[in-house]
């Protein structure tokens, strides 16, 4: 078969190409190998390849197959692994250099899981220090392009994931959230993810520098699936979640919940600002297609938006100088420079810290009631357009807050709140630039904020993966 047919599709569609024999694993892997070759130059989103031992699982799938044994939802399909992510025998290097011979003994637990639901990694993909920036670039393997725009950023944490899946690199992977690490780089590059609940799907590091002392880390950082179509993350998330004992925060929740009303809260008077026009644009798609569906669809604004993105950065506040002292010796002055603004905007002197964790709990039972009225909540991923490249690194705090305000605002009440909320694209712009909106449900109803998605999707069907530098 065509290899270029092979990368355009899904993650579900492959397995089921395979599953058929209408092609085999070892087709599927080459043709996605043969993809990272010819457009990775341009973007710089895979970091290491895996050749030999991917081939080598597809082979062994493909064995599998022949003989007619039970198979996985996902078996023989490519992944990429985000880089700060561990998989068993390579290099975790969260994008510094002094880490790069940080073999991890153990694989990451939901990508362990992808592996036994039939998921092969081909290669590690990109990321900004630590996690660190809006931007993915590192010193160690360098600048991460946006598949569209070429001079703007891929986003960031996740940048290097989202570049590879929205050019046809992988047709799926896994990354992490804090502050959007997965819906930023979605958002910037036109594909869909999805920030799991807390305690939904666990995550947890075996190389020697997985240690991770931040409390507003273990408090909020997650992980979530990435990929090109919403069936493929409700797939991802149907064999990753669970308990799993290197997380202690995880619990066993089915994934179906209890039917709720199809209403959905899409406030028109969003706080915080400025919002750009392309920001209001793809909410009002979204808006459209639930309506059109007969969602019933309410102008309704959640609890105090702007309040979690203050308490937000308190949180991280209270963290971030112990965290650069811990990392001076490694880490550069760019990666490190999201930490450095969010000391001088929210010192750790500014918000006691019982004060910031007895707001975080009222706001969360706040967010609680509301959803219980409005089981979904849609709302821009960002404020604004992917910025310019190292734009995040202005010195000016002025300009530097109002990009973080045009960021944060709408991103990081889930991430406080320990919320779901599931990223898509909905077209693109007059400029070609992909527009893109979120969807946010109550704690372990990621079923709710893909069944949204899943409605606005067939209105706004998937636009990628595309030709680096297209528009």
């Amino acid at each position: 078969m065509v290899g270029d047919v092979l990368w355009n599709r899904t993650g579900l569609e492959l397995a089921a190409m395979i599953a058929d024999g209408e092609v085999s694993s070892r087709e599927v892997v080459d043709a996605h190998l043969e993809r990272i070759h010819e457009v990775n130059g341009r973007l710089n989103a895979a970091v290491l390849l895996l050749e030999d031992s991917a081939r080598s699982a597809a082979d062994a799938a493909d064995r599998v197959t022949s003989a007619g044994l039970p198979t996985g939802p996902f078996h023989g399909v490519p992944m990429t692994v985000k880089d700060g992510l561990d998989l068993a025998g390579h290099a975790t290097t969260y994008g510094v250099e002094a880490f790069a011979h940080g073999i991890a003994t153990l694989d990451d637990p939901g990508i362990g899981r992808l592996m036994a639901a039939g998921a092969i990694p081909i290669a590690k993909t990109n990321l900004p220090e630590m996690g660190m920036r809006l931007a993915t670039d590192n010193p160690l393997f360098g600048l991460t392009r946006n598949p569209w725009h070429p001079d703007r950023t891929a986003g960031g944490s996740s940048g290097g994931e989202a570049s590879a899946i929205a050019s046809g690199m992988s047709p799926m992977g896994m990354g992490t959230d804090l502050g959007g690490s997965v819906r930023n780089p979605a958002y910037c590059c036109g594909i869909a993810a999805t920030k799991t609940s807390l305690g939904r799907l666990p995550v947890a590091g075996s190389s020697p520098n997985a240690a991770d002392p931040m409390v507003a880390r273990q408090l909020m950082a997650v992980a979530g699936p990435m990929a090109r179509s919403v069936a493929d993350l409700e797939a991802m998330l149907r064999v990753t979640i669970g308990r799993h004992p290197r997380d202690p925060r995880t619990v066993d929740v089915a994934y179906d919940g209890i039917p709720v009303a199809r209403r959905a809260a899409i406030p028109t008077d969003l706080p915080g600002g400025p919002v750009h026009p392309d920001a209001r644009q793809a909410v009002q798609r979204a808006a459209d297609a639930l309506a059109d569906a007969g969602w019933e669809v309410v102008d309704a604004l959640p609890p105090e938006i702007e309040r979690c993105y203050e308490v937000w950065g308190h949180l991280l506040g209270h963290d971030f100088p112990a965290t650069l002292i811990g990392l001076d010796d490694v880490i550069s002055d760019a990666g490190s420079h999201l930490m450095r603004a969010s000391i001088a905007f929210w010192p750790a002197s500014g918000m006691a810290s019982q004060v910031a964790h007895t707001e975080r709990f009222r706001l969360a039972r706040a967010w609680a009631c509301f959803l219980d009225d409005h089981p979904v909540v849609v709302l821009p991923t960002w404020y604004q357009p992917p910025f310019d490249h190292h734009a995040d690194l202005s010195e000016d705090p002025v300009a530097i807050r109002d990009l973080y305000d045009g960021v944060f605002t709408p991103i990081v009440p889930a991430n406080l709140l320990g919320l779901p909320a599931t990223q898509i694209p909905v077209g693109l712009n007059d400029g070609g630039r992909p527009l893109g909106v979120q969807f946010v449900a109550d704690r372990h109803r990621e079923d709710l904020t893909l069944a949204a998605a899943t409605v606005v999707e067939a209105a706004h069907p998937p636009i990628t993966p595309i030709d680096p530098g297209g528009g």
